[in-house]
């Protein structure tokens, strides 16, 4: 259960900001069908977040003994630095509009979230944890957690949240799971 919480936690507050988040305040303002979104954001994200816990367990197998948890907390505290740099919508095409909300959302969502924060952190969650199916259940729900309150109450939301105040608080988790990583493996 620790690698779901942990998992669900650090991906949550990763979002918040992120260039996915503001694809899907993009992606509410575009399309009227909020639920076809939602679904697309959770089908994206499921298969996108599946291949990369899959190769964040994968990898530890070529770890050499010892090396695991410096790697492991190395990453994390580079991810928590990462965090700190403001994402900007790249914006969307307009060429997958002709395809409804769902296929749009879940080809533009799957695309963007490819390098992103969030996969890494999955890919690094999930060779800590060495749970596939815990992993990417946590951090699916993290963004879920994260991106359906904007697409159903975007603006309003995204007005009132201190986005100085989130990196930080994410930049914080990601270093702890850092350090915690190095010290109690």
């Amino acid at each position: 259960m620790e690698a779901l919480f942990s998992s669900a936690l650090a991906v949550s507050i990763a979002e918040i900001g992120d260039k996915t988040q503001l694809l899907s305040l993009f992606l509410a303002a575009r399309f009227a069908h909020r639920y076809a979104i939602i679904l697309g954001i959770l089908v994206a994200t499921l298969i996108n977040h599946s291949i990369s816990a899959w190769l964040g367990v994968w990898v530890t197998q070529y770890i050499p003994v010892g090396w695991g948890p410096w790697l492991i907390g190395g990453s994390f505290i580079l991810v928590a630095l990462w965090v700190l740099i403001p994402d900007k919508d790249d914006g969307a095409s307009g060429a997958l509009d002709r395809y409804g909300a769902f296929l749009a959302t879940t080809i533009l969502f799957f695309l963007a979230e490819i390098g992103d924060k969030t996969q890494v952190a999955t890919v690094i969650l999930a060779a800590q944890y060495q749970s596939l199916i815990l992993v990417t259940l946590g951090t699916t729900l993290g963004m879920m957690l994260a991106n359906v309150p904007v697409v159903l109450a975007g603006n309003w939301i995204m007005q009132r949240l201190p986005m100085n105040v989130m990196r930080w608080t994410a930049c914080l988790v990601f270093a702890l799971l850092g350090i915690a990583s190095i010290l109690f493996a």
